[in-house]
């Protein structure tokens, strides 16, 4: 019996296993946490569960990881305070979040080099050419730079709903503050106002509310919210905070100036990418639209030519 074919389809089969195993995870423990998170928020609605079999499941995998996840993080525990941080400013919160990613990275080697084990005698054979080596290539780099990826994008995309958010931010500190409430106080009424144009920023905003009534410094509390945003406009933001209660200087006038320089700079930022347009737009321009007018208008008179040649 030729075992090549079973190898080769094996190998597929662990390549997609790879690239969708950490999508599935992701869908299932968001779907048991959207239906847990129904149930609680309305207590009139009736109690609705996941099957039992999809949540035994899916408790045997996270466990796994999980478990990885821990020996990763105690053979290099350098990185888990760095890890936790990017994924706070992904938007994952939770406590174990490092560990689950840790263990996620683990498993995802893993399946690559399995898949590479699998695919090495098809690319030792002369007669099946290159295949075998981009399949176990593609999985090794999907391994290696996908979950870092996946991250990086998404920590990207909040961190320009940040950027975004943070002039008008400061615009109601400085309505706020104006109008006779105090900082802490303005932050609170500032978090009411936002919830529904910026909800990401408000999570930030609640998280700093909750360590001020817990004690916590205002500039350490501050600037722990800058880290967790990772943005320059806020660390800005925390460094005046800052400068302005160890000099004693008007908190309003400090917050008014402040907010003039970051509407200038949010139109700056505007002017740049709108000036950047043109330049974007040569490629697909070259590419698409100027090949149709060359034919709309070289075609009539290459017909007439081969109507006078005939």
């Amino acid at each position: 019996m030729d075992l090549q074919p079973l190898l080769l389809w094996l190998g597929l089969a662990l390549v997609g296993l790879g690239v969708t195993g950490g999508g599935v995870l992701a869908f299932g423990e968001l779907r048991v946490r959207s239906l847990r998170k129904a149930r609680f928020q309305d207590p009139a609605t009736p109690r609705i569960e996941p099957p039992r079999g999809e949540v035994r499941i899916l408790g045997q995998v996270t466990a796994s990881v999980r478990r990885l996840g821990q020996q990763a993080a105690i053979s290099d525990p350098s990185k888990v305070s760095d890890v936790r941080m990017r994924l706070i400013r992904a938007g994952f919160f939770n406590r174990e979040a490092a560990i689950y990613y840790l263990g996620a990275r683990a498993a995802a080697l893993a399946l690559a080099t399995l898949g590479t084990i699998v695919m090495l005698p098809f690319a030792l054979k002369p007669g099946h050419g290159m295949a075998p080596v981009a399949l176990a290539a593609i999985l090794a780099l999907v391994a290696l730079m996908g979950p870092d990826r996946v991250l990086a994008m998404r920590q990207k995309d909040r961190e320009r709903e940040y950027a975004d958010g943070f002039p008008d931010l400061l615009d109601l500190l400085v309505a706020s503050v104006e109008a006779g409430l105090s900082l802490d106080a303005a932050v609170g009424r500032v978090t009411d106002e936002l919830v529904r144009r910026y909800p990401r920023l408000t999570i930030h905003l609640r998280m700093l509310t909750l360590e001020l009534r817990a004690g916590k410094s205002r500039k350490d509390a501050w600037t722990a919210f800058a880290d967790r945003l990772g943005i320059d406009d806020a660390r800005a933001f925390a460094t005046m905070l800052r400068q302005a209660e160890d000099m004693g200087t008007s908190l309003g006038e400090t917050l008014t100036v402040f907010s003039q320089d970051m509407r200038q700079k949010r139109m700056l930022r505007a002017e740049e990418k709108a000036l950047a347009l043109p330049v974007k737009l040569t490629v697909p321009l070259i590419l698409f639209i100027f090949p149709c007018l060359l034919g709309v208008l070289m075609l009539p008179a290459i017909f007439r030519l081969m109507q006078v040649f005939h």
